[in-house]
């Protein structure tokens, strides 16, 4: 069954590198289909951008998010451009301080403040992305959370792997109570 994810919010905020991450736990750790695309043109500097992941059982004929499953809005902007690719009965994630307005419709809705998370909880607002992926990993459930732990670590310098940990954890975490 095809799954497609997008990672979307202003340009520079890791989200292409959150989308490569989940690829990688679901292909390499998981041992499934998986591929990940972006857009980040003129939208490096500042604008909406995003990033792209279907997850397969099967083969990915289509590498682009027709329908999102999933959705992560890290920004308003963001929401407003992507949210009309929501899938009914998918879930949409944002950073409850940064979108204040989400769209009407069938779908499951889970905010909390992932940059404030990031800078206060775990201690660097860098690491927002790894606690955006967190908590989709959570709220998607297509990838095991150790599994993408796995493809996190794998994926950042040897000195920032405590801190990427303890990011992916915190958003995993928070996710998880915000579905309750």
């Amino acid at each position: 069954m095809r799954y497609e994810l997008r990672f979307s919010g202003a340009g520079g905020q890791g989200l292409i590198t959150a989308g490569i991450i989940m690829a990688k736990a679901a292909s390499i750790y998981e041992g499934i289909q998986a591929v990940q695309s972006q857009s980040y043109g003129p939208e490096a500097r500042g604008g909406a951008s995003k990033s792209e992941v279907i997850i397969s059982d099967g083969p990915i004929d289509y590498p682009k998010v027709t329908k999102c499953d999933a959705l992560l809005a890290m920004t308003q902007e963001a929401c407003d451009k992507y949210s009309h690719d929501l899938k009914e009965g998918g879930v949409l994630l944002t950073d409850s301080e940064f979108v204040p307005r989400t769209p009407e419709g069938n779908f499951k809705r889970v905010a909390f403040p992932i940059m404030r998370t990031a800078k206060f909880d775990v201690g660097r607002e860098i690491v927002a992305n790894i606690v955006a992926l967190g908590a989709m990993v959570a709220l998607t459930g297509k990838v095991s959370k150790e599994n993408a732990e796995k493809a996190v670590l794998a994926s950042v310098p040897e000195a920032f792997l405590e801190l990427n940990k303890k990011a992916f954890s915190m958003g995993y975490e928070k996710a998880m109570e915000a579905q309750k």
